[in-house]
């Protein structure tokens, strides 16, 4: 990303997945040099583009020094990157419990803050909904976003207030997004998952019983829960609504970009088609004990993820994103997976829904409930780009 530190312009690198801990800021003069690191260049390439820049017949010593730094750094595939992943996903296996990534950044770190700011997060205000109590049917689940809470927390608000103190006993299914996992992958953990306010229960039944039935579909001990904050964020909020035991079956649902990129639904693939039966199945007999949440964003929107206007909240481009966020969300109100996923797949869902894979997957595992939307926004994530998401319940 651009960086952001105002006396040291050039190109920010950093490492979502935590391999690496270091930050680098490429200065703007060298910045084409990183081009040079393909794995088909040769230094001698990258030395003699540095002579003719500069003219210095030295130049070349910058390119050595760059790459040293790169690669002791972890940004180059090479033995340092493979023993820093090596050492993280081990660190990870080893752990008796998964541990907060986002106390501190995303929301306080300690508990009595934490309890204030929920508190704030979760005050009434005004929904879309018309009457909750009017709404027909049991409730089955919600969907909320997991973008900062900061941002987001009227949806996660509206989304939350559906949860009442008789769902206390129940396994809460979290469906989130694994912006970091294998495609048509599902991510699964037996650790329970710790924030300031205690460790929340994982069902370890029901993880060991998807792992028997679908084991190819599943990356097990997946390491991206380590880093993830689409499942950490619903379980600091569910904590806050049940106690910190609260019983969770977190569950990383990975993109379905080859069925987006290719053709054909997500469950054409056996692997995908035999976990969504094998969720399913659970779904349909563990009904009365199960409660659903989503953890989802929509559209990301603007310069900072490659579109070429600069994106303002609710207004010039952003309105029409949230015509198609409508139809999108209609679709998956009326349970109409095929219909929800025809809409994404066009023209490759340039809308960039993040959470297409968990709201697919939860129709067609729960093919039997209706959507209602309690709350939609859009927020600038930063001066030229927007995300979307909404809050909202199931029954």
């Amino acid at each position: 990303m651009p960086s952001p530190v105002e006396d040291r312009p050039g190109l920010l690198l950093r490492d979502s997945l935590h391999y690496s801990d270091t930050v680098l800021i490429i200065p703007p003069d060298l910045i084409q040099c990183l081009t040079f690191f393909d794995g088909e260049k040769t230094e001698r390439e990258l030395h003699e583009m540095l002579y003719r820049a500069s003219g210095d017949l030295r130049a070349g010593e910058i390119g050595d020094q760059m790459a040293a730094a790169l690669s002791r750094s972890g940004f180059l595939e090479d033995e340092c990157f493979a023993e820093l992943r090596e050492a993280r996903h081990r660190e990870f296996a080893e752990a008796p419990v998964r541990l907060a990534a986002h106390s501190g950044s995303g929301y306080p770190d300690n508990e009595p803050e934490l309890t204030a700011v929920v508190n704030h997060w979760m005050e009434r205000g005004p929904t879309e909904a018309e009457g909750r109590g009017a709404q027909a049917g049991k409730l089955i689940g919600i969907a909320a976003p997991h973008v900062s809470p900061e941002g987001g927390f009227e949806s996660y608000r509206a989304a939350y207030g559906h949860l009442g103190p008789e769902l206390r006993d129940k396994t809460f299914v979290i469906l989130g997004t694994s912006h970091y996992g294998e495609p048509d992958r599902f991510g699964l953990t037996r650790k329970c998952y710790a924030t300031p306010f205690g460790e929340a229960r994982t069902d370890t039944a029901l993880v060991d019983e998807l792992m028997r039935t679908a084991p190819d579909a599943i990356g097990m001990e997946d390491y991206c829960h380590a880093v993830e904050h689409s499942i950490e964020f619903q379980v600091v909020f569910l904590q806050s609504l049940f106690g910190a035991d609260v019983k969770v079956l977190p569950i990383l649902c990975g993109s379905y970009f080859p069925s987006i990129y290719g053709g054909g639904m997500p469950e054409e693939d056996d692997t995908v088609k035999r976990f969504l039966g094998s969720l399913g199945e659970i779904a349909a007999r563990e009904e009365s004990r199960l409660c659903w949440v989503l953890g989802v964003d929509m559209a990301h929107m603007g310069v900072r993820y490659g579109d070429e206007f600069e994106a303002r909240a609710d207004a010039d481009e952003m309105l029409e994103v949230a015509a198609r966020d409508r139809q999108r969300m209609e679709r998956i109100s009326q349970s109409d997976p095929h219909g929800f996923w025809e809409l994404v797949r066009e023209n490759r869902d340039e809308l960039k829904w993040c959470g297409s894979s968990p709201f697919y997957t939860f129709m067609k595992v729960r093919p039997d409930v209706r959507g209602t939307v309690d709350r939609y926004q859009q927020w600038n994530i930063d001066a030229q780009s927007v995300v979307s998401f909404a809050g909202m319940s199931f029954r």
